[in-house]
């Protein structure tokens, strides 16, 4: 006997036309999914070329799949379509967009994700509950319904 449960969300373009949140100059996410018990959050996010993500670490552990574009990770790595990338719970990081075309990296985010200062101080916590907010609010702003994306 099968006992499937799914839940799908329902696809858009990768290309700026579609449900993107805009979080700054130059970046967006699309959230595709927000986990129970404030463990995480699953996204799409959205950087034209030239876009650093600032210091930042990571309160659980981040898988990251980029679909188009490169991104240049601080060890100087350079990271394309088709490249999959873990990061352990503690990782320390930053990044950039590079290239000529938007990168559009899946992102599973465990936990919380941080912005630092170099001394170590926390600048700026995001957590799962601050995502589901982001979402809310970009869907009220922009007059269409939020879709239920949270896990059961």
């Amino acid at each position: 006997m099968i006992n499937a449960l799914h839940v799908v969300t329902s696809a858009s373009p990768l290309s700026a036309d579609g449900p993107w949140i805009p979080e700054g100059p130059g970046k967006w996410s699309r959230p595709l999914r927000f986990l129970k018990d404030d463990r995480g959050w699953v996204e799409l996010m959205r950087l034209e070329p030239g876009i650093k993500l600032g210091l930042h670490r990571h309160t659980g552990e981040v898988h990251a799949f980029n679909l188009e574009g490169q991104r240049r990770l601080c060890t100087g790595e350079t990271v394309g379509p088709g490249d999959y990338v873990h990061e352990p719970a503690g990782n320390v990081d930053w990044w950039e967009s590079v290239g000529d075309v938007p990168l559009v990296v899946m992102v599973v985010v465990m936990g919380a994700v941080e912005y630092v200062s170099h001394d170590g101080t926390v600048k700026r916590r995001i957590t799962t509950a601050d995502r589901i907010a982001d979402h809310r609010r970009h869907c009220e702003a922009a007059g269409i319904e939020p879709q239920d994306l949270l896990e059961r």
